[in-house]
């Protein structure tokens, strides 16, 4: 039985026993879609069509008996199919069913699962020091969950980046929009890119505008110049590993963003004020964080319930490593936000007409 939040508060103990071995199970499939997606076994099936055991270990340099059972897993869960069961083990042909590269392979596809497995693998991965880090009250360092991390979370946010982030969001705020098409052409500070997909995406929609990524993960900025080089916009791309509320930089922009990446920071007042300067009086700022309801209340929604996962394993640990944080956390709830937008001296702020599952759109003008 899957348990609904308005279920759950009258669940017997054996439902909520029945519901922790569910998550077992889901749990060690996206493990073993991790170990698909980054063994390249989905993309050989993809590229090269249906096979054995025996031929999908050839073509991706693997031992054939760890090959074999991880396709028969995947079999099992529904993931691949397999054409000839009943065949001896190293003749069973295996394949990716129609439809499912856009699952497992493309990496622009807005259904795209392959990337949360690797998301929760960066997560999960410096458990014993966020085991201390609740005994002390100190906090996990971004750098320490590793590049299962930053490529992982930059995986999940491609898609919509590439397909929304100029077609839907600014285009939700058409004298924006307009100014980054104009002359001369507008430039743009991209806070937290991570691996350079926003940056990308604004600089393919706007093919004027000037763009600016910065961040201060090493590895994050290492990887975005990688990917700025390979699209070709690397003439009006540039990323850097700086702090954006360096003085000199007041003013110099006609528009600023931050995609999911304020309720980390443990100073958002701060970044806040530093990207309200970077615009200057009159400028326009867009936020794009987490859509939570704007209270706490038990038995939350399948959103709210990933977001407070996120924020125990994750994003309050990253928030809590700089003293003082205010320690937000994933589930930075609408009023929140707006205490920190004011306190960062924005005279108006107001929330995009734009529908999605999981972000809110917050347009601040400085």
């Amino acid at each position: 039985m899957t348990l609904t939040p308005s279920h759950a508060a009258n669940a017997s103990p054996d439902e909520i026993a029945g519901r922790i071995f569910s998550s077992l199970i889901n749990a060690m499939e996206l493990f073993c879609v991790y170990v698909g997606d980054r063994l390249g076994f989905y993309r050989t099936l993809h590229e090269h069509g249906p096979a054995t055991a025996p031929e999908v270990a050839e073509r991706a340099g693997t031992n054939e008996r760890y090959t074999r059972e991880w396709l028969e897993q995947q079999a099992s869960a529904g993931f691949l199919a397999c054409d000839n069961p009943e065949a001896a083990a190293d003749e069973r042909r295996f394949r990716l069913p129609d439809g499912f590269g856009a699952v497992f392979v493309d990496p622009e596809s807005l259904i795209g699962g392959a990337s949360v497995a690797q998301i929760l693998v960066g997560t999960v991965a410096p458990l014993p020091e966020l085991l201390e880090a609740f005994r002390t009250g100190d906090g996990v360092p971004y750098a320490n969950f590793g590049k299962d991390m930053h490529e992982g979370q930059a995986r999940v946010n491609r898609p919509a980046l590439t397909h929304l982030l100029a077609q839907e969001w600014i285009a939700a705020m058409p004298d924006v929009d307009a100014r980054l098409r104009a002359d001369p052409p507008a430039r743009v500070a991209d806070i937290g890119m991570g691996q350079g997909w926003s940056s990308i995406a604004l600089a393919r929609a706007y093919p004027k505008a000037q763009v600016d990524g910065f961040d201060l993960d090493e590895a994050s900025v290492t990887a975005a110049r990688e990917n700025v080089r390979a699209a070709g916009v690397e003439d009006r791309v540039a990323m850097h590993a700086r702090d954006a509320g360096d003085p000199d930089l007041a003013g110099q922009y006609d528009f600023a963003l931050a995609v999911e990446c304020v309720h980390d920071m443990s100073d958002p007042v701060a970044v806040l004020s530093a990207m309200r300067r970077l615009v200057g009086p009159g400028g326009t700022v867009l936020i794009v964080d987490e859509r939570v309801p704007d209270a706490f209340a038990p038995n939350g929604d399948e959103v709210e319930r990933m977001m407070y996962g996120f924020s125990v394993l994750h994003c309050l640990p990253v928030g809590m490593v700089d003293k003082p944080s205010v320690e937000t956390g994933t589930v930075m709830r609408r009023p929140t936000f707006r205490r920190y937008a004011e306190q960062a001296g924005f005279s108006q702020i107001d929330e995009l007409p734009v529908e999605h599952d999981t972000f809110r759109f917050y347009r601040l003008t400085g």
